[in-house]
């Protein structure tokens, strides 16, 4: 239904490294596409994620040289850090096992108390840590003995659980992007900055981590470095 629209927004969206300096973006911009972006898909909607958004002319400043002076964050009308909060996954746990319960008219069902189950203790299980990795041999071994007959989700430490967020971190920063590009607007993920001093800057505890931070603004044609190309198609999708 939306196939011919969705791919002018697929065609529209490239990473523009210039914004124009005369053209303002809306703030509801921003706000409608930071909305849509917490529509995104996530592992088990846990919702493990932070979007700070850097409006402010004096905190776009301070956030320059910690992207290090790059063009796409020296133009930039705005910016949103995204952030990964793996350190919340007992309250997030905890607000979803309280939306199952609410959904509850008397003798909970069989899906509702499975739902109830899967926050109370399959979440704990999958990311509850330790200081001497007694959780991580214990999800290993789930998995290893679990895989031994049936086919089974393999997890163990805090790199999986780090792979998990970001992910779905990750998916909400693309479509933040494509909302950008929806409205008009051009964006650019960067990878480029000082994660300790973005943290710092942000005011953020030790277990969060920076998934990528997003400038925006109107794009122009110095922006775009080049024609887009990408490796032939046949080499990246495999038909099976």
């Amino acid at each position: 239904m939306y196939s011919n629209e969705f791919q002018e927004i697929v065609n529209f969206r490239r990473s523009n490294r210039a914004f124009d300096a005369r053209i303002e973006l809306p703030d509801d911009v921003i706000q409608k596409s930071l909305e849509r972006a917490v529509l995104s898909p996530n592992s088990s909607n846990m919702q493990l994620w932070e979007f700070h958004w850097i409006k402010t002319k004096v905190e776009l400043e301070k956030f320059i040289p910690l992207c290090l002076n790059q063009q796409a964050a020296k133009t930039a009308k705005g910016m949103v850090v995204f952030v990964t909060r793996k350190d919340k996954w007992r309250e997030r746990a905890k607000w979803n096992y309280e939306r199952v319960l609410e959904t509850i008219d008397g003798e909970p069902s069989k899906l509702q108390k499975g739902g109830l189950d899967y926050y109370k203790k399959v979440m704990p299980l999958l990311y509850s840590n330790d200081p001497f990795g007694f959780m991580s041999l214990i999800r290993r071994s789930i998995s290893f003995f679990m895989g031994l007959r049936k086919p089974f989700f393999r997890t163990g430490g805090s790199a999986n659980q780090r792979i998990m967020v970001h992910k779905s971190c990750a998916l909400a920063a693309q479509t933040f992007m494509l909302s950008i590009a929806a409205e008009g607007f051009h964006s650019c993920p960067m990878e480029g900055f000082d994660e300790k001093r973005v943290k710092k800057a942000l005011n953020l505890p030790r277990g969060a981590e920076i998934n990528m931070i997003i400038s925006f603004g109107k794009g122009t044609e110095e922006g775009i470095w080049g024609p887009r190309f990408r490796v032939p198609n046949k080499e990246v999708i495999i038909y099976h």
